[in-house]
C-alpha cells in the first residue's frame, strides 16, 4: 500500500506539471480495420472558457461528423482513450474534462459553483469556441445529465445518442443511491460526511472491477490515475458538492424524456448489466420514449469500455456510420433555429 501511495503521489505531481501547455502533446495511435491499419492522432488541448481552463482530447478530421464524449465519475476523458482511435479516422471526436476532473482547472468552491448546470454551460461554451454546431453524444454516468442538459439547451444540435450506464429515469436509482438520497433530503453535514467513502481508493477500485467478467482486461492504471486526482487538496469537497447537486437532475427527467419523444434522436444503448451504481433497471425505460433505439445489455460492469471495448467499438462505429454520419455531414454547418426546449442557466436550475 505504501508503494501504491508513492505511485499515486508521483503521478499527481506529473499530472500537475503536464497540464500547463495549450497543446500538451500529440500521440499517434494505430487503428486496424478491414482496409488495413490507419493512424489517429489524438491532440491534448486546453481552452479558457468563462475563466476556467478546460482540457479536452480531440482527434479526427476537422470537417468530420462530431462525436462528443462525456465522461462519468470519478474519471475524466481518460476513460475514452481506447475508444477514440476507433472512431477518429472518420469522426471529429471531442472529449472534455469537467472542472474538478482530469486536467481541467479545479476552481475554489467559494468562487465557483460545482453543479451539473454549470458543467453543461461550460461544455456548451467550449463547443462554441471549437465551432461545433452539431454532434452525436456518448453519455455515461455524470455525462448523462450533462449531455441531456446540453440537449435541452440546443435540441436541434443533437444528431444521435450513445447511452452507456447513464440515467434519465427514476427506475435507475436503486439501493446504491439510498445514502445519497439521505443527503439530498436534509443537506446535513452528517449525511454529507457519510458519502466520503465514495472518493476513497477502495471505492474507485470497486467501480472498475465489480461485475467485470475478466479482471485481466482491467488495467490498474485506471484507479491509480483517478485516485491521484481525487486525492488532490480540496477535491473531496468538490465531489461531495456534486453528489448533492445530482438531486437537481431528477426533476429534469420528465424534460429529458420529452426531448427523447419529440426529437427522436437515433439512439444506441450499450449497458453493463452488472453495474450496481447505474443498474440495468435504468436501461429499459429509455424504450418507452425511444422505441426504435438499438439496445445491447452486456455482461460487464460500470466502466464497460475497459472490459468490452472489442464488442462495444464495432456497435458504436456501425451505429454512427448507419444512423448519424450522412445526416450529420449535411446538417452540421446549416443555419440553426434559436428555439430550445428549456432554458437552463445557473439562475433557473430547480
Amino acid at each position: 500500500m505504501n508503494a501504491l501511495r508513492l505511485t499515486i503521489a508521483g503521478l499527481a505531481a506529473a499530472l500537475a506539471l503536464s497540464a500547463g501547455a495549450t497543446d500538451l502533446a500529440q500521440v499517434s495511435v494505430g487503428k486496424t480495420s478491414a482496409a488495413g491499419p490507419a493512424a489517429a492522432t489524438v491532440r491534448y488541448r486546453t481552452a479558457q472558457v468563462d475563466g476556467v481552463k478546460m482540457f479536452y482530447r480531440e482527434a479526427g478530421p476537422a470537417n468530420g461528423p462530431v462525436v462528443l464524449l462525456l465522461h462519468g465519475f470519478p474519471t475524466s476523458s481518460h476513460m475514452f482513450r481506447n475508444l477514440i482511435p476507433t472512431l477518429a479516422d472518420r469522426y471529429h471526436v471531442i472529449a472534455p474534462d469537467y472542472p474538478g476532473f482530469g486536467q481541467s482547472d479545479s476552481p475554489d468552491r467559494a468562487k465557483f459553483a460545482y453543479t451539473f448546470g454549470r458543467f453543461a454551460d461550460l461544455v456548451d461554451a467550449l463547443l462554441g469556441q471549437i465551432g461545433t454546431r452539431r454532434y452525436a453524444m456518448y453519455v455515461m454516468d455524470y455525462g448523462a445529465p450533462v449531455g441531456y442538459r446540453l440537449a435541452l439547451k440546443h435540441p436541434e444540435r443533437v444528431s444521435g445518442l450513445i447511452i452507456q450506464n447513464g440515467n434519465a429515469y427514476v427506475e435507475g436509482l436503486k439501493e446504491f443511491w439510498d445514502p445519497v438520497k439521505a443527503y439530498w433530503a436534509d443537506g446535513s453535514p452528517t449525511h454529507r460526511e457519510a458519502l466520503a467513502g465514495l472518493v476513497k481508493l477502495e471505492t474507485t477500485i470497486f467501480q472498475y472491477t465489480d461485475g467485470m467478467q475478466d479482471l485481466s482486461h482491467i488495467s490498474p492504471d485506471n484507479w491509480v490515475h483517478d485516485q491521484a486526482l481525487l486525492d488532490r487538496p480540496g477535491n473531496k469537497e468538490i465531489q461531495l458538492d456534486l453528489f448533492y447537486d445530482y438531486r437537481t437532475n431528477v426533476p429534469l427527467y420528465p424534460q429529458f424524456q420529452k426531448f427523447f419523444r419529440e426529437r427522436k434522436p437515433p439512439t444506441l444503448i450499450v449497458w453493463g448489466k452488472n453495474d450496481k451504481i447505474f443498474p440495468e433497471s435504468g436501461a429499459h425505460p429509455y424504450l418507452r420514449d425511444l422505441p426504435h433505439a438499438e439496445i445491447h445489455i452486456l455482461n460487464t460492469g460500470h466502466f464497460a469500455l475497459e472490459d468490452k471495448l472489442g464488442e462495444m467499438a464495432p456497435l458504436i462505429r456501425n451505429f454512427l456510420d448507419s444512423k448519424v454520419a450522412s445526416a450529420n455531414a449535411v446538417a452540421r454547418r446549416s443555419p440553426e433555429p434559436t428555439t430550445s426546449l428549456t432554458s437552463l442557466t445557473e439562475g433557473s436550475q430547480p
